[in-house]
């Protein structure tokens, strides 16, 4: 699979995927438009080993409702990745059968060698 997911609104998705130059052959689901399917989560978990590793602690929603106070289960991470795209680490790419989430230097400058090699 080659696929990204992200927010068409976030500037640094928009950075990303432009910096990644991706291939042709690349689908984007746009998270917002499109939710991440039940089986496409679980899929992304079986890639990346968690869905804690899919779940942005940044987002505005995670300190709103006090769940950075709560000790969350990998199934609690599912539950609120499924009930709003916020909790989206973003963006997601998908090499094949690897996962790359998120916006860090190191993650990014992986992701690329990924796809470029």
């Amino acid at each position: 699979m080659f696929r990204v997911y992200y927010l068409k609104t976030c500037n640094t998705c928009n950075r990303i995927i432009k910096e990644l130059d991706l291939p042709d052959h690349f689908q984007f689901q746009e998270i917002k438009e499109e939710e991440i399917t039940v089986s496409d989560l679980d899929q992304l978990k079986n890639l990346s080993g968690s869905y804690e590793a899919l779940f942005s602690k940044r987002a505005k929603l995670y300190k709103e409702m006090g769940l950075k106070d709560q000790s969350l289960s990998d199934e609690d991470y599912r539950h609120y990745i499924l009930s709003h795209y916020t909790f989206v680490k973003r963006p997601i790419i998908v090499v094949g059968d690897t996962v790359f989430a998120g916006n860090s230097k190191k993650v990014i400058e992986a992701a690329y060698k990924a796809i470029h090699s």
